[in-house]
């Protein structure tokens, strides 16, 4: 386990949340209560440090624990099973605020939550329930989900790992790529076609004979989170480690509709985070022996931010209403992320303007959030990916093999 670091101990976090449509007013006292407790924990235990580990490349594996204290893994599973029962409101809220923190952080939280413990909690045995979601829900156990490979992203119905029917078990091979979570994984949850070519879910243990999962270095974007690949090699898995509930890609798409949700509001936790740093700045900084924020174009570029914050924030919001109902469709969840991230980057740009070029220093969050939101908005499906699953749901006409 790595060494706690608490980074140089200078950094005060002051953000101060921006509701210009008065939201808050739609949220429970619940809801307010988790958002001031994660708040709370994001100022004191990641934005301190999270400069330190992104510049160093490093995994601040034990914030994983503390993640788990905090209830920030798979908390709308059932209290029986190490969750919390909470809404898709509370869910989104928290990762809103984590990723206001760090993306790298919020995608530790995604993957556990939405790509591994809700396959088990939603086509997962009674026993294959009860062995890893509490672990997993405590952060005793850090998981990882094994869909994209060197060859298939956009195309997972075209992957190659595939499971061979030994009689008494199985015997998986191939290989997926751009793992989060992986090298410090315990477990994974892996889409293998079997031999009719169907595809199913497999949980695999680290420690199985075959399987490895090697960390990718040299990444420009989410350097304070953990990637790897998934090797797999003549892996023997046991037939109790199949997925029961499900075959095809309803499987795994149904994961990514839940993480992608979770994306929708941790990208406007970014957006908020650049956009505080941003007005702030602007009114302290002098120029021309007035503040910056006093300048026309520096107003325009203000007001922009918050007008897009604002409708994401009502996006957002009537998403999780429709959600907590078990009325979101995957293609308004496409939309969302879609619309969230762009605009996170798009105010990221801005706002690193605005700073100049204290804007690309470690001292701000701006250029540290402008890299790993190049990464969400590849992620959980490409930015172009989910303009035409919005093209095919409003025409009807699947265009993505044209």
């Amino acid at each position: 386990m790595e060494e706690n670091n608490q980074g140089s101990g200078n950094f005060v976090d002051r953000f101060e949340f921006h509701d210009y449509y008065l939201t808050e007013e739609f949220l429970t006292e619940e809801h307010k209560l988790i958002r001031a407790t994660v708040r709370e924990w994001v100022k004191k235990n990641v934005t301190p440090i999270i400069e330190d580990y992104a510049q160093n490349a490093k995994f601040p594996v034990h914030l994983v624990k503390e993640m788990g204290e905090m209830g920030l893994f798979g908390p709308t599973v059932s209290q029986k099973y190490g969750g919390q029962g909470l809404d898709y409101i509370s869910y989104g809220i928290m990762m809103q605020e984590v990723e206001r923190g760090d993306s790298g952080i919020r995608s530790t939280a995604s993957v556990q939550g939405s790509l591994v413990m809700y396959p088990i909690y939603a086509f997962g045995s009674e026993e294959q329930k009860m062995k890893y979601l509490p672990k997993l829900a405590s952060g005793e156990w850090l998981g990882c989900f094994g869909l994209t490979e060197p060859n298939f992203g956009s195309n997972p119905a075209g992957m190659t790992t595939n499971i061979k029917d030994m009689g008494d078990h199985y015997l998986l091979n191939g290989s997926k790529m751009w793992i989060s979570n992986a090298p410090y994984s315990q477990m994974a949850v892996i889409w293998a076609k079997d031999d009719q070519g169907i595809i199913r879910g497999v949980i695999l243990e680290t420690g199985m004979e075959g399987y490895t999962q090697p960390e990718i270095h040299h990444k420009w974007s989410l350097r304070a989170s953990s990637t790897g690949e998934l090797v797999f090699d003549n892996v023997k898995v046991p037939k109790q480690n199949i997925l029961p509930g499900v075959k095809g890609l309803k499987g795994p798409l149904s994961c990514l509709n839940n993480a992608r949700y979770g994306i929708a509001w941790g990208a406007l936790g970014v957006a908020l985070d650049c956009y505080d740093t941003a007005l702030r700045y602007a009114k302290e900084r002098i120029q021309f022996d007035r503040p910056i924020a006093g300048f026309q174009l520096t107003q325009k570029k203000l007001a922009e931010m918050i007008t897009e914050i604002t409708k994401a924030q009502l996006l957002t919001w009537r998403l999780g209403v429709l959600k907590n109902e078990d009325r979101a469709t995957p293609a308004q969840i496409s939309m969302a992320k879609r619309n969230n991230i762009e605009i996170a980057l798009n105010i990221a740009r801005e706002a690193r303007q605005i700073l100049g070029g204290m804007g690309i220093t470690g001292e701000y969050s701006i250029m540290r959030h402008m890299m790993n939101l190049e990464s969400v908005v590849t992620y959980e499906g490409t930015h172009d990916i989910h303009l035409l699953i919005t093209g095919m749901d409003i025409t009807g006409i699947n265009a993505f093999n044209g």
